[in-house]
């Protein structure tokens, strides 16, 4: 018994620590022409992070993307030779490495050749990531009624929502319709979900109370759960600050 409880111990020890990086090679990533990778660049030019296109790459030799670009349209001032430091979310694992730049070209366009990832580090996310978000909702009851709410979380599995009333028993089905922007693209979502939790708030400043509703998606089409999935991913790398 001392040693199982001995065990247990060490496994739960070496869960707590699970989130140290672990080394990947360059094709556990499975970069693909057109991924978004998160860019730090030197912080004599900017603490913020930027976002870059894959374009292309010969194995061993260079990894082709987009320049970066500020918010107002301008070409970060990147110097040859420098490093960077570059991220992506693919499948269920967070990817960094470190690279250089090892030449930048401004014909036909602005891109740049980085060294190729001698060395990949990564650590696994969990299976449903969850986001926070302000997502406005169209709920349809069991009673066939239509209200308004807000999805204030969300995971490829379920959502957090918040409405002004309880909009469902614990175990009942309601219908939930709502727009993404994933990519600068719109994308009309309608699922259905099981209420899992139900639980309200106090009064806010205003006087409001919210009601917050658990909720599970059921029966999802697969177009939706990869629109789903494709959105969480893109806001773990676009904003980090928002996972839960």
């Amino acid at each position: 018994m001392g040693n199982a409880k001995e065990s247990s111990a060490k496994e739960g020890t070496a869960a707590g620590k699970s989130a140290k990086p672990d080394k990947f090679t360059f094709e556990d990533m499975r970069l693909k022409v057109g991924d978004r990778l998160q860019i730090q660049p030197p912080s004599r030019l900017s603490q913020e992070r930027f976002f870059v296109k894959v374009i292309g790459y010969l194995h061993n030799v260079s990894l082709l993307v987009t320049a970066p670009m500020t918010p107002h349209g301008l070409r970060l001032q990147l110097i040859e030779g420098e490093k960077l430091v570059a991220r992506i979310f693919s499948s269920q694992n967070a990817f960094g490495f470190a690279c250089t730049i090892d030449k930048i070209c401004k014909l036909p366009f602005d891109y740049l050749h980085l060294s190729f990832p001698s060395e990949v580090q990564g650590s696994q996310v969990r299976k449903a990531p969850r986001v926070k978000t302000k997502i406005i909702a169209t709920v349809t009851t069991v009673a066939g009624e239509s209200v308004p709410a807000v999805i204030t979380n969300l995971s490829a599995n379920g959502a957090m929502l918040d409405a002004r009333r309880n909009l469902a028993e614990k175990g009942e089905s309601i219908k939930l319709a709502f727009r993404i922007n994933l990519h600068d693209i719109d994308a009309y979502l309608s699922v259905t979900a099981v209420v899992r939790a139900l639980f309200a708030d106090g009064a806010m400043d205003n006087g409001v109370t919210f009601v917050h509703h658990g909720l599970e998606f059921v029966n999802l089409q697969t177009n939706d759960s990869v629109i789903l999935q494709s959105l969480i991913y893109q806001h773990m790398i676009e904003h980090p600050d928002t996972m839960i």
